[in-house]
């Protein structure tokens, strides 16, 4: 059980000065996150500071946005709990989750769909709206499932070139769409990947209302919960203001650690998820996933204690890059975009050599590299070798 705790009046995280090849975590926080200490629930977390001493078989893996903490320890004794009846389909479950998220997002039931990861999630939303003469229209540089569900459906791929530092032009996307006589389904995927950054809702919010004529949106919200800009929020309040032309795409992969089980789910109008039902599997959801997901989304304080987590992880990156003068976007997700020092591909082996996986190439940013965020103890170990890197003239 989590102890009743009230996040505002106790502090969160606890970091002794945790050495690491001779550097203090202190060294790499700023004082407000250098003050805040662990102990809030009554469950053992792992420990932030702890040393990390990667080798060739276990490297830090920073390569695919995963959560390195690991899911709560209460969601993963219930996905434990749940092994014995794995045989069974989570046709009793799954209502119960669906409930659980309806009551999340202000909306009704039945504007809930339950997918596997959110993979299935875009590909079932694309299917769904497959018309003669769509176009598929998505930012320059984002997340390549889209574009990828939307080839195999044979669509018409609008895409529209970023502005500086890879920032989306919602002005853009909107007048392709104004200028196409036919449909169009709008991919967002807000905060972005791989760029990491938001725009505001408020943006976005005047052109899905103005209801364009033959055109759905799809927002992809899989890193939401790692925001703190104010000015962005979920999309989910036009759906409950009635909004008829948005699906709403969220994962448990992210925030809830769950990647490797692949819960997700749709939230839109009942018509929009009616149409949506006859493309996904249906109740054949991972048994243990779903009780997991049930258990986790009741667990507030791993959550918050995940996203402080990735918020001091971020802050050490954004240290080292920025004392190793290497331009990065504004993050606002669990992992960062920077201009690669060197060669993108050299980089990559340069870290792989000391036991770090990065990401791979994100064209047409050819010169940008995207890296996800470890636990702080990790990232205290990839900004010593970055530096150590930079000492060596190899950086």
């Amino acid at each position: 059980m989590v102890s009743n705790i009230n996040i505002n009046r106790r502090k969160l995280l606890t970091f002794s000065s945790a050495a690491i090849a001779g550097l203090s975590i202190n060294q790499f926080l700023s004082k407000a996150y250098a003050q805040e200490v662990q102990n809030t629930v009554s469950y053992n977390l792992p420990m932030l500071d702890k040393v990390v001493t990667p080798d060739v078989n276990n490297p830090v893996r920073l390569n695919f946005n995963e959560n390195a903490l690991g899911m709560s320890p209460n969601a993963k004794q219930a996905a434990i709990n749940a092994v014995p009846k794995a045989n069974r389909y989570a046709k009793a479950e799954m209502p119960l989750l669906n409930k659980r998220l309806a009551k999340h997002h202000n909306v009704d039931e039945s504007q809930i769909l339950l997918t596997a990861g959110s993979s299935e999630g875009i590909r079932s939303a694309i299917a769904a709206y497959v018309k003669p003469d769509t176009q598929f229209v998505i930012p320059e540089l984002t997340y390549g499932d889209g574009e990828h569900f939307a080839k195999i459906f044979n669509l018409h791929i609008s895409k529209v070139p970023s502005l500086p530092d890879w920032q989306i032009d919602l002005k853009g996307l909107q007048k392709v769409v104004e200028n196409y006589k036919g449909p169009s389904i709008v991919y967002l995927v807000n905060p972005n990947n791989p760029t990491s950054t938001v725009f505001a809702t408020k943006e976005i919010e005047s052109w899905i209302k103005s209801k364009p004529k033959n055109t759905i949106f799809i927002i992809d919200e899989a890193y939401a919960e790692f925001v703190n800009d104010p000015a962005y929020k979920s999309v989910d309040y036009l759906i409950a203001q009635g909004c008829e032309n948005i699906i709403l795409l969220k994962t448990f992969s992210k925030i809830h650690a769950m990647a490797g089980l692949r819960v997700g789910y749709a939230v839109s109008s009942v018509e929009n998820i009616e149409n949506i039902t006859r493309y996904v599997a249906g109740e054949k959801l991972n048994y243990c996933g779903v009780c997991a997901a049930l258990t986790s989304m009741d667990d507030q304080a791993f959550l918050t204690y995940s996203k402080k987590a990735v918020d001091v992880s971020r802050q050490i990156m954004e240290n080292v890059l920025s004392d190793l003068g290497l331009h990065y976007l504004k993050s606002e997700t669990n992992f960062m975009f920077h201009k690669s020092p060197i060669d993108l591909k050299a980089y990559r082996e340069l870290m792989k050599n000391n036991f770090i996986l990065i990401g791979r190439d994100f064209p047409p940013a050819t010169e940008w590299c995207r890296i996800s965020l470890g636990t702080p103890g990790e990232m205290l170990y990839v900004a010593n070798i970055m530096r150590g890197l930079k000492e060596k003239g190899k950086i």
